[in-house]
């Protein structure tokens, strides 16, 4: 593995607005850039009290705006939400934008429940198109051969990175199929992480986009001087996930020290399995945990998440973290 990237949902804690958010996702990428990260991708969700990048295409300008080299794009764009010529306009904007520096990441999930996913897509339709959309979408983008009756423009001829993001098998067998690269969400939904990542190496074909697979894993990381005050920092995106899972979503709550108080122990049980790939601690010991991490998934490449209440806190968090990957990555190099 040589490179490590970060995956922000623009979180909104407690007491805060949007627009903090927003400021505080700007003011992380300038860090995340100087830190070393590869790419700074942020993540399309609706309707969520406690995320702030729905508008996912137009966060991504304002970070491109901000930084000069760092790879920005979307970790993902829920394809089924949005015409595929839509999509390439603004992704085909964002490369003309910023050449060279822009990545399109694509799931299949609504991200969102079902009352907004109508809300978005208008006509909810039974049919699974996401392998012709994806197709459609990278067509867009391509050179246009002949007179195409329908380009984006812009977006013709961008060529914007495409990958294909998932957490199951579905997605690793089209990003297989096509020879795209591959990321797999296991910051939250690591259950089916290994055998995914396996069909994806295994029946890999090699395309005019990728001649080998390049596979991407998330994990969750909460960084701080000591393992204790990480573990506390850690506990508002406990406490967030288990009201996502009660279907209570709201703003990222502030951290405290009895968890039992506030999250019963079932849920604190089923937010620990989901939330299992990460590292959580000190600069020693989160190197040690993403080492394990590493050293049983072979990815090509980490993406880190990771929801601090205080953002101070949550980029002295991504600092330690990236410090721990930069030592991993040399040691390979080295080795």
């Amino acid at each position: 593995m040589k490179r490590f990237s970060l995956l922000d949902l623009a979180p909104v804690p407690e007491g805060q607005t949007a627009g903090d958010a927003l400021a505080n996702t700007v003011s992380l990428a300038r860090s995340a850039e100087a830190f070393g990260y590869h790419r700074y991708w942020l993540a399309e969700h609706h309707n969520m009290p406690g995320v702030a990048s729905s508008a996912t295409s137009i966060v991504i300008s304002q970070v491109a705006a901000a930084t000069t080299s760092m790879r920005v794009g979307a970790g993902g764009i829920m394809l089924p939400n949005h015409a595929a010529l839509v999509i390439a306009e603004q992704f085909g904007t964002l490369a003309t934008l910023y050449p060279n520096r822009i990545d399109l990441g694509l799931g299949r999930a609504p991200g969102s429940d079902l009352a907004t996913a109508r809300a978005l897509r208008r006509h909810m339709v039974s049919d699974d198109s996401f392998p012709q959309d994806v197709l459609e979408l990278i067509g867009y983008l391509e050179d246009s051969e002949g007179e195409a009756l329908v380009r984006a423009i812009p977006g013709s001829g961008t060529k914007v990175p495409t990958w294909i993001l998932g957490s199951s098998i579905y997605g690793a067998q089209l990003a297989a199929q096509l020879g795209l690269p591959y990321a797999f969400a296991s910051h939250f939904a690591p259950a089916m992480l290994e055998e995914a990542l396996s069909i994806y190496r295994q029946t890999f074909r090699p395309s005019k986009w990728l001649d080998a697979p390049y596979a991407m894993i998330g994990a969750g990381v909460s960084a701080a001087d000591t393992d204790e005050e990480a573990i506390y920092l850690r506990s508002s995106q406990v406490q967030a996930f288990s009201n996502l899972l009660s279907g209570r979503p709201g703003k990222l709550p502030a951290p405290v020290d009895d968890l039992d108080a506030v999250v019963p122990p079932y849920l604190q049980a089923q937010v620990a399995q989901a939330l299992s790939c990460s590292a959580t601690g000190s600069l020693s010991t989160v190197k040690l945990e993403l080492q394990k991490l590493i050293d049983r998934y072979q990815p090509d490449e980490i993406i880190l998440s990771g929801m601090i209440h205080n953002h101070s806190a949550r980029v002295a968090s991504f600092r330690i973290a990236a410090q721990a990957l930069s030592d991993l990555c040399n040691s390979q190099v080295t080795a």
